[in-house]
Protein backbone atom coordinates (compact mmCIF):
# COMPACT_ATOMS: atom_id res chain seq x y z
CA UNK A 1 0.00 0.00 0.00
CA UNK A 2 1.11 3.69 -0.52
CA UNK A 3 0.49 6.56 1.43
CA UNK A 4 0.55 9.73 -0.39
CA UNK A 5 0.80 13.16 1.83
CA UNK A 6 -0.90 15.18 -0.01
CA UNK A 7 -0.24 18.78 0.87
CA UNK A 8 -3.94 19.77 0.84
CA UNK A 9 -5.29 17.06 2.51
CA UNK A 10 -2.75 15.36 4.78
CA UNK A 11 -1.61 11.18 4.52
CA UNK A 12 -3.60 9.49 1.95
CA UNK A 13 -4.66 5.95 0.13
CA UNK A 14 -3.05 5.95 -2.88
CA UNK A 15 -6.67 4.52 -4.03
CA UNK A 16 -7.77 8.22 -3.81
CA UNK A 17 -5.21 8.91 -6.46
CA UNK A 18 -5.13 8.67 -10.02
CA UNK A 19 -1.31 8.55 -11.77
CA UNK A 20 -1.03 10.95 -14.49
CA UNK A 21 2.02 9.69 -15.41
CA UNK A 22 5.84 11.04 -15.94
CA UNK A 23 6.17 14.27 -13.74
CA UNK A 24 9.44 14.86 -15.49
CA UNK A 25 8.36 15.39 -18.98
CA UNK A 26 9.09 18.58 -20.99
CA UNK A 27 7.02 18.79 -23.77
CA UNK A 28 8.04 20.67 -26.75
CA UNK A 29 6.65 23.92 -28.02
CA UNK A 30 3.30 24.17 -30.20
CA UNK A 31 4.61 24.46 -33.25
CA UNK A 32 6.82 21.72 -32.57
CA UNK A 33 7.81 18.95 -35.03
CA UNK A 34 5.40 15.92 -35.51
CA UNK A 35 8.07 13.23 -34.38
CA UNK A 36 9.31 16.09 -31.67
CA UNK A 37 5.26 15.16 -29.95
CA UNK A 38 5.58 11.70 -30.50
CA UNK A 39 9.05 11.73 -28.42
CA UNK A 40 7.48 13.86 -25.81
CA UNK A 41 3.81 12.15 -25.45
CA UNK A 42 4.61 8.04 -26.44
CA UNK A 43 8.71 7.41 -25.47
CA UNK A 44 9.40 7.24 -22.17
CA UNK A 45 12.28 6.10 -19.68
CA UNK A 46 11.19 2.32 -17.46
CA UNK A 47 12.93 4.08 -14.47
CA UNK A 48 13.91 2.14 -11.99
CA UNK A 49 14.47 4.08 -8.82
CA UNK A 50 13.19 7.54 -7.67
CA UNK A 51 11.62 9.35 -9.98
CA UNK A 52 9.22 12.27 -10.51
CA UNK A 53 5.28 11.70 -11.26
CA UNK A 54 1.68 13.33 -11.77
CA UNK A 55 -0.75 12.18 -9.48
CA UNK A 56 -4.24 13.97 -8.94
CA UNK A 57 -6.12 13.79 -5.75
CA UNK A 58 -9.05 12.40 -7.50
CA UNK A 59 -11.05 11.18 -4.16
CA UNK A 60 -9.78 14.72 -2.27
CA UNK A 61 -9.47 17.96 -3.29
CA UNK A 62 -8.63 17.40 -6.88
CA UNK A 63 -5.35 19.00 -7.45
CA UNK A 64 -2.53 17.19 -9.46
CA UNK A 65 0.66 16.46 -7.43
CA UNK A 66 4.28 15.97 -8.03
CA UNK A 67 5.47 12.96 -6.37
CA UNK A 68 8.65 11.73 -6.18
CA UNK A 69 8.51 8.24 -5.69
CA UNK A 70 11.20 4.91 -5.90
CA UNK A 71 9.24 2.47 -8.13
CA UNK A 72 11.26 -0.34 -6.59
CA UNK A 73 10.02 -0.05 -2.88
CA UNK A 74 7.24 2.43 -3.37
CA UNK A 75 9.09 5.37 -0.95
CA UNK A 76 7.38 8.36 -1.22
CA UNK A 77 10.17 11.19 -1.24
CA UNK A 78 8.75 14.27 -1.50
CA UNK A 79 5.39 15.52 -2.89
CA UNK A 80 4.48 19.50 -4.08
CA UNK A 81 1.32 20.92 -5.91
CA UNK A 82 2.30 20.25 -9.58
CA UNK A 83 1.91 24.16 -10.13
CA UNK A 84 4.44 26.09 -8.13
CA UNK A 85 2.46 29.13 -7.21
CA UNK A 86 -0.52 27.01 -6.16
CA UNK A 87 -0.38 26.46 -2.80
CA UNK A 88 0.42 30.24 -2.63
CA UNK A 89 -2.35 31.30 -4.35
CA UNK A 90 -4.53 29.01 -2.19
CA UNK A 91 -2.62 30.22 1.00
CA UNK A 92 -1.48 26.33 2.33
CA UNK A 93 2.26 26.88 3.17
CA UNK A 94 3.49 23.63 1.43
Amino acid sequence: MIRIPCPFCGERDHSEFSYGGDGSIQYPPLDASVEAWHDAVFLRENICGVQVETWQHAQGCRMWLRVTRDTMTHEIHGVEPAHPGLAKALGVSK
